[in-house]
């Protein structure tokens, strides 16, 4: 493993979540501080992956806070960052942290993870959707790069012993738009290959290869949408997604991880993918959790962000603002089950307490 990947797949041992009752006390006595619900409105957009849990947490949030409103959109993490930056959302949900570069120009903005999730890579192949087909970050490279052009190439065929594979045009397709979905797939192939790393890179946007018969996507709903019109084709979705999938019969790849075994994206094997990464989650918290390299982990693995101000316009909308982020991530059987609805899981301890203490900064 390269450098580059060891500074990115920094490892963590997952604790049981004994915090929780002292993190549901906490919250209790600063809620209770507040007392009256604020007359005001929220603003969130971006990440097309977390749309569907905060569309889950505004309803049920604003059920029981009566006085603030709280808008959610689904427009890409890169719009969400940009939306944030602007001054125009005071929730920018992103998958995708923001970089050095970007932090030195905006210090007042603060990465918050909120959840942990995972991208699946899908793909529509006739008579293998059934089939967990093996697939790792060269050959995905190679496929996104242009160099592997059909489902029968040697390069699979060898991942894929005893599978009979169509000699087939591979379709690859990506996302038109910011994306932190693209942000943790193109890491992947970064991590993988130094011949992607070099030539492309990692990021919300990059300079997509041309590769003839390529084909572009917004959002991850179009991206499934996209998949299951297009035979042969192949893409990456946000794990919130897996419902659809599952329902118009797209095929999931398993992926090969650090430890050489290909896996499955499942509870367990993210919960383990994030377990094994991220010990030395800095206070900032901007930290990949791409390519863990213990056995029985997911490789594409990510922190769900809510990008924010800590200085607010107002005393009141910071307030509301804390208190709904704080709810947020609680620990609890019910904040939980929000999180199942979506195949997310729940912050560690560790990251918890990093994630409370930058929501108590927001001034």
């Amino acid at each position: 493993m390269t450098d580059h990947r060891k500074k990115h797949a920094l490892r963590l041992r997952w604790r049981q979540r004994v915090a929780a009752p002292l993190c549901v006390a906490a919250l209790t006595l600063m809620t209770s501080a507040l007392t009256h619900a604020q007359d005001l409105t929220l603003r969130e957009t971006g990440s097309t992956l977390l749309y569907p849990l905060f569309t889950t947490w505004v309803d049920a949030y604003t059920k029981t806070h009566p006085g603030v409103h709280i808008t959610v959109g689904a427009t890409g993490s890169g719009n969400g960052i940009e939306q944030v930056l602007a001054g125009k959302v005071e929730i920018g949900a992103s998958d995708a942290y923001m970089s050095d570069a970007e932090m030195r120009q905006h210090p007042q903005i603060i990465n918050v993870p909120l959840a942990i999730a995972a991208q699946t890579i899908n793909y529509n192949l006739a008579g293998l959707n059934a089939t967990h087909l093996k697939l790792d970050g060269t050959v995905l490279a190679a496929i996104y790069s242009g160099a592997i052009r059909n489902w029968d190439a040697p390069q699979i065929a060898a991942l894929n012993p005893g599978v009979k594979l169509p000699h087939q045009a591979i379709v690859p397709i990506h996302r038109a738009e910011g994306s932190g979905d693209t942000f943790v797939f193109t890491q992947f192939l970064s991590f993988s290959t130094s011949d992607w790393e070099n030539a492309h890179g990692y990021g919300t946007t990059i300079a997509w290869p041309g590769v003839p018969g390529g084909v572009t996507a917004i959002g991850n709903d179009g991206m499934v949408k996209a998949l299951q019109a297009t035979p042969g084709s192949i893409g990456y979705v946000g794990v919130s997604f897996t419902d659809k999938l599952s329902a118009v019969q797209l095929g999931t790849a398993a992926l090969k991880n650090g430890a050489g075994e290909f896996v499955t994206p499942s509870k367990e094997t993210i919960t383990a993918g994030a377990a094994s990464l991220g010990t030395r989650t800095p206070a900032d918290e901007r930290l990949s959790l791409v390519f863990a390299p213990a056995s029985g982990t997911y490789p594409l693995v990510n922190y769900e962000y809510a990008i924010v101000s800590a200085k607010q316009a107002d005393a009141t909308t910071a307030a509301a603002l804390r208190r709904f982020l704080l709810w947020s991530i609680v620990p609890s059987e019910t904040n939980e089950a929000y999180l199942d609805t979506v195949h997310f899981i729940p912050l560690p301890p560790h990251t918890w307490e990093l994630s409370q203490a930058q929501i108590q900064s927001i001034k």
